[in-house]
C-alpha cells in the first residue's frame, strides 16, 4: 500500500522511526510526504526522514518569495530544480482555498502558510505555466488542493449539512476570493493546459457531494488523479454511490490519509474501504456523520491501495523531456 497524502507530522528522527513501525504493523509500504516546502526548509525535513528513504517519497513546494516580481519565474524554477536534485520526486501540496496558492485563509496550520500577504496565483494563472511545465519535464507529479467542501462556503444556518465543521472552516466569498466552483474550474484549466504533467487532486477535488462532476473531469483529463485523503466521513455516509463511482474510475483513485500516522487511523481507513460494516463512528473520521464501509472488491482495492500510484509515478517519468 502507498499513502499518497501525508505531511511531515513526525517532528524528530525518533518520531519517523515510530511512523515506520506503525507502517510495518499495518502493511503500508510507502508514504508520500507533502512537505509544501522549498529551500532550507525542504532540506531540513528531508534530513529528518533520511534514514528511511525507501519508505517515503519526499515532495517539495514552490518558492513564492518573489511572486509578482520580475525575478519570480527564474528563482522558482531554480529552486524547484534544486529540490529535485536533492531528491524531491513531486510537488505539493499546493493549496488554494480562494485567495490563491499559499495565501493564508486562517484554516491551514501556520507552518504550511507562505509568509506573505501579497497576491497569489490561482492554478490556471500564467505565472505558474513554466513551473507546471517544468514539473512535467522533471517527471514530478503535482498534488494540489483547491477549494474546501461546499458547506464551507454556504450560509452558516440550519440548511447547511456540514454546519458542525463549516463554522470552523468558514470561507467568505468576497472580492478577491474565488468560490468553490470557480476554484475547481481553475484547477481543470491548469490540468488541461499541462497535459504532460500528472496532477493529484487532493480530497476528491472537494466534490464528495457531486462525484459525477469529478468523473466528468476524469473523462476530459487523462492526466488527472484524485486522492481520498481526509474525506472518509464525507464519503462514508454514501457508501453505495462511492463504491459505484470507484468502480467506474478504477484507475484514477488514490489511497491517501492526511490524518497523521497512528495505527488505528490506518486501520479505520481499511475498514471503510474493505468492509460492509454499517453505522459506526471514529473520532477522527466521524464528524457528525456516521460511517459505512464501501465493501470494495479485492481487485479494485489493489488498484486504489498501490497500483494506481505506481502507474501515475511511471507515467510522470515517461512524460519527461
Amino acid at each position: 500500500m502507498i499513502d499518497c497524502h501525508t505531511h511531515p507530522y513526525a517532528r524528530t528522527v525518533a518520531d519517523v522511526d515510530q511512523w515506520v513501525r506503525n507502517m510495518d504493523a499495518v502493511g503500508l509500504e510507502k508514504g508520500v510526504v507533502l512537505t509544501m516546502a522549498s529551500g532550507e526548509r525542504f532540506n531540513e525535513i528531508q534530513k529528518r526522514f533520511a534514514q528511511h528513504k525507501d519508505r517515503f517519497e519526499m515532495w517539495c513546494g514552490f518558492d513564492f518569495t518573489k511572486f509578482d516580481s520580475p525575478g519570480f519565474e527564474q528563482q522558482s524554477l531554480e529552486a524547484l530544480e534544486r529540490c529535485h536534485d536533492l531528491g524531491a520526486t513531486g510537488v505539493g501540496e499546493l493549496v488554494d482555498k480562494g485567495r490563491g496558492i499559499g495565501a493564508p485563509m486562517g484554516t491551514e496550520p501556520a507552518s504550511w502558510r507562505v509568509r506573505s500577504t501579497g497576491p497569489r496565483p490561482h492554478p490556471d494563472d500564467p505565472e505558474l505555466d513554466a513551473l507546471f511545465d517544468k514539473c512535467g519535464k522533471l517527471g514530478m507529479p503535482v498534488s494540489i488542493h483547491v477549494s474546501d467542501p461546499p458547506w464551507a462556503y454556504q450560509p452558516m444556518d440550519q440548511t447547511n449539512d456540514g454546519l458542525m465543521n463549516a463554522y470552523k472552516w468558514r470561507i467568505e466569498v468576497k472580492p478577491g476570493v474565488m468560490g468553490h466552483k470557480e476554484l475547481i474550474e481553475s484547477l481543470e484549466r491548469a490540468v488541461k493546459k499541462h497535459p504532460r504533467t500528472i496532477f493529484f487532486a487532493c480530497h476528491l477535488t472537494n466534490q464528495c457531494n457531486d462525484l459525477t462532476s469529478l468523473g466528468k473531469m476524469f473523462d476530459r483529463n487523462p492526466n488527472l488523479y484524485a486522492d481520498i485523503g481526509a474525506r472518509y466521513a464525507e464519503t462514508g455516509c454514501i457508501p453505495r454511490f462511492v463504491a459505484e463511482f470507484f468502480s467506474k474510475y478504477p484507475d484514477r483513485i488514490l489511497y491517501g490519509t492526511d490524518m497523521g500516522y497512528e495505527q488505528e487511523m490506518y486501520r479505520t481507513t481499511f475498514r471503510i474501504l474493505e468492509t460492509a460494516d454499517e453505522h459506526f463512528y471514529h473520532f477522527q473520521f466521524g464528524y457528525h456523520w456516521y460511517l459505512n464501509g464501501f465493501g470494495l472488491p479485492d481487485a479494485l482495492l489493489k488498484k486504489i491501495y498501490r497500483d494506481n500510484a505506481l502507474a501515475a509515478f511511471g507515467r510522470a517519468r515517461q512524460n519527461m523531456a
